[in-house]
């Protein structure tokens, strides 16, 4: 068992780890879902850079590793343009 005062910022790195997780997880949930409604609009754009600008921060902020947001990138970006053509 940690010293307490470690146990302690653990669980704070945790739970904001979580709600970062848990914002970005959104962010490629409404991507994917307006990519699929509206193939070529606006919103998708947004959505898509929204989702990647919370990729890029979360890999920043050590929360998810640069190699998993590139995939998930990818697979975004991807899942778009298959969708404009």
């Amino acid at each position: 068992m940690p010293a307490d005062k470690t146990l302690r910022s653990q669980k704070r790195r945790a739970r904001n780890n979580k709600i970062f997780r848990s914002f970005t997880k959104s962010r490629i949930r409404q991507a994917s879902e307006t990519i699929i409604e509206n193939h070529s609009s606006e919103d998708s754009v947004k959505s898509l850079k929204s989702a990647i600008s919370a990729l890029d921060r979360a890999v920043t902020k050590g929360i998810i590793h640069r190699n998993a947001a590139a995939r998930k990138k990818s697979r975004l970006s991807r899942h778009f343009n298959s969708s404009v053509k």
